[in-house]
């Protein structure tokens, strides 16, 4: 066949498989680049005829017609940068970094072409008397700004300059992304003596053996994977290879081999000030943040200066904790970064007895699934339906209709839960397709959630720990809010929300995750079928505001070099470890380990979309504690509670301000008290 043949890729036409989902098994990634060509030339053809258009500009023929414009390519575009997040291969790669440029190109040719922009704003002077309703009103205020912050008012000069850095930003984006996980899959730690896994329990050597036997290697093979690096650092007794793994883990793309981020890391950050100069503001965070609920970067500053104050005593009562622990163990000098998670473990099992690898035989995979499934049909009355038949993109990964109750299919949910060597690691939700009305109809969205647990053994299942089961639980928060959304347009739907408010669906699922009514509903040894004992319950609760002030200060620090990056006026050109030191300096507690530096792999900053939003994390967690508070008082379970949490938050996206939806759902502002109490911080 003939790629550039347009009727022969499997790209473009009619999606003849269920529910109009990507033909995954037809798509090679050769087809990719002609079929995004294809569809920016129609999506062009779409813009002339916007801008041709000889009548009066107005909402519907000029701003919702740019809302509905290029519905191809946005049914094409998901498809390939999840695969190359999710399941990638070099050709993947080289099909991402091969139409990246186009597709920033294009999106300047819109926010950059004059004629379009007069009568975009041509509406917006007029928005006032043109009667239009709360989501209509907030599209058009977001298109307008939308090309504003896209340069369109700019000079032609000007305009040459934003479009060569946006290209230029997208493609080196790509590539610290890419370096990243190249680092990741490069280390390998193969032991072959017992005395060398000392401490690590038996699941975990179990998964190490059977990771080794998998790549032909006879011993325990450990890598800088989640469910390989975290157990790993909280219970191997060998102190100097914690300190190996921890070192491995913090110098990925700082080794100044190929994949080296540093020269990617210190360009992206200049050419984001620049962007933001152009456009005229003083730093790419004034830029970014005037599109949040923080607004500056003084407003985030001074948040994030809140909370450190706040959660400084309890971080320094926490270390000095560690510290008199680990001596009383025997660890001769200061606790390094390598130690922490070690001897914390430690001394939480002796302060709580609990043991989160003791936990695990509670929490099998397959019984988590279908617990965190049934919490969404008792708060939200949606039941979910496995169907072998929809289309996915790797074996691994599980399809399911999402039904609610008699408004039958809401949602199509993917779920993707073991590491791969192509998979990038953590855990995220994304869409293949997003929620919107066509004609008064809701199209369904077709969500995913990406996850890296435990696999599987040949002796036990899939089982575990309790902090990836949070982790499951914040990302079907993403979830929900995909799935729920009921939103007229595309870019309002869902997770199309302000960033600081985007992680408050996600943020307040973790809360079910501590509380004993729901744990007790499911959580069972998988051989025994035992369920949790009480004492264990009670001080897992117990235990949910420990070592909470160190781990404050630790996520504060990242939101400072964050905003540190973020506030420079230039590009910087000294060294990117003191640089990176300094910015973190107010929040470290644990002296700095040389040769390491954080910056370099920071993917939420350089290719995650979250430069200049950091801070988001902790906000959400102010909203998140204030709304659970509320859960708190009508019960956990209550189901209006739910219903307007859904009404108010889940289903409306971005087609209200998020000030306005908490106060619907809370029936006031947010308080900061709620987080203060919940993290201990009043107790120290």
């Amino acid at each position: 066949m003939s790629v550039k043949g347009i009727t022969e890729n499997p790209l473009l036409g009619k999606w003849n498989t269920l529910y109009s989902i990507a033909p995954f098994s037809e798509v090679k990634p050769e087809h990719f680049k002609p079929a995004i060509e294809h569809a920016i030339g129609v999506a062009r053809e779409e813009i002339d005829a916007i801008v041709s258009n000889n009548a009066e500009p107005d909402f519907i023929n000029t701003i919702e017609a740019l809302e509905k414009t290029g519905e191809l390519l946005n049914r094409i575009t998901p498809v390939l940068f999840n695969l190359n997040s999710a399941d990638t291969t070099p050709g993947l790669q080289v099909a991402a970094q091969e139409v990246s440029p186009l597709l920033t190109n294009f999106a300047n040719d819109i926010t950059l072409n004059t004629e379009l922009f007069k009568k975009i704003q041509a509406v917006y002077n007029k928005r006032v008397v043109l009667g239009l309703n709360a989501e209509e009103y907030i599209l058009l205020d977001r298109k307008y700004k939308g090309f504003v912050r896209g340069g369109a008012a700019l000079t032609d000069e000007d305009k040459a300059k934003f479009r060569a850095i946006t290209v230029e930003m997208s493609a080196l984006s790509l590539k610290f992304e890419e370096n990243v996980l190249a680092e990741t899959n490069d280390f390998e730690l193969l032991l072959t003596s017992s005395d060398d896994i000392a401490g690590l329990p038996e699941g975990v050597r179990e998964a190490a053996t059977s990771l080794a036997r998998g790549k032909g290697k006879e011993g325990w093979l450990f890598t800088l994977h989640s469910p390989s690096y975290v157990p790993f650092m909280q219970y191997a007794d060998r102190r100097d290879l914690r300190e190996k793994m921890f070192r491995a883990y913090a110098v990925r793309a700082f080794r100044g081999n190929e994949h080296d981020n540093r020269a990617i890391t210190v360009r992206l950050a200049g050419l984001r000030a620049e962007v933001a100069r152009l456009l005229g503001y003083r730093d790419y965070a004034s830029y970014a943040l005037e599109d949040r609920m923080a607004s500056t970067p003084e407003q985030v500053n001074s948040f994030l200066d809140d909370l450190l104050k706040a959660s400084t005593p309890a971080g320094i009562h926490d270390l000095k904790e560690i510290e008199k622990f680990a001596s009383a163990l025997g660890l001769q000098g200061k606790v390094e970064r390598w130690d922490w998670a070690y001897y914390s473990e430690k001394l939480r099992m002796k302060l709580y007895n609990i043991d989160d690898e003791a936990l695990r035989p509670y929490m099998p995979l397959e019984k988590v699934k279908e617990a965190v499934l049934e919490l969404a049909t008792t708060l939200y009355g949606l039941t979910f339906e496995e169907n072998k038949e929809i289309p996915v993109y790797n074996t691994e990964v599980t399809a399911y209709e999402v039904h609610d109750g008699d408004k039958g299919i809401t949602a199509i949910l993917m779920l993707d839960f073991h590491p791969r060597q192509g998979k990038g690691g953590g855990a995220w939700m994304t869409g293949f397709r997003e929620q919107r009305k066509e004609n008064g109809e809701r199209v369904i969205p077709v969500i995913s959630l990406v996850m890296n647990f435990t696999r599987p053994t040949p002796t036990r299942p899939s089982l575990l720990s309790h902090s990836e089961m949070n982790t499951f639980l914040h990302e079907f928060g993403h979830a929900m809010h995909g799935m729920l959304s009921d939103c007229t347009y595309e870019s309002l739907a869902g997770t199309n929300v302000k960033r600081d408010f985007v992680e408050l669906p996600s943020q307040i699922m973790e809360n079910w995750a501590w509380e004993k009514e729901w744990l007790d509903t499911w959580a069972k040894h998988y051989q025994t079928g035992e369920k949790i004992p009480d004492y264990i319950l009670i001080k897992l609760k117990d235990s949910l505001t420990y070592n909470e002030g160190y781990s404050c200060m630790r996520q504060l620090s990242f939101g400072l070099l964050d905003m540190a990056w973020h506030t420079l006026t230039g590009t910087y050109d000294g060294d990117i470890v003191t640089f990176e030191r300094s910015a973190m300096a107010s929040s470290e507690l644990l002296p700095s380990a040389d040769g390491a530096c954080m910056s370099v792999s920071f993917a939420h900053l350089f290719s995650g979309g979250y430069a200049a939003g950091y801070y988001g994390y902790k906000w959400a967690e102010v909203l998140d504690a204030d709304a659970f508070s509320l859960f708190k008082e009508k019960g956990i379970f209550d189901h209006e509670t739910a219903m307007s949490f859904r009404r108010n938050i889940l289903e409306k996206g971005g087609s209200r301000e998020p000030d306005e939806l908490f106060k619907a759902f809370r029936g006031r502002k947010p308080s900061i008290n709620a987080l203060i109490e919940r993290s201990g911080f009043n107790k120290t």
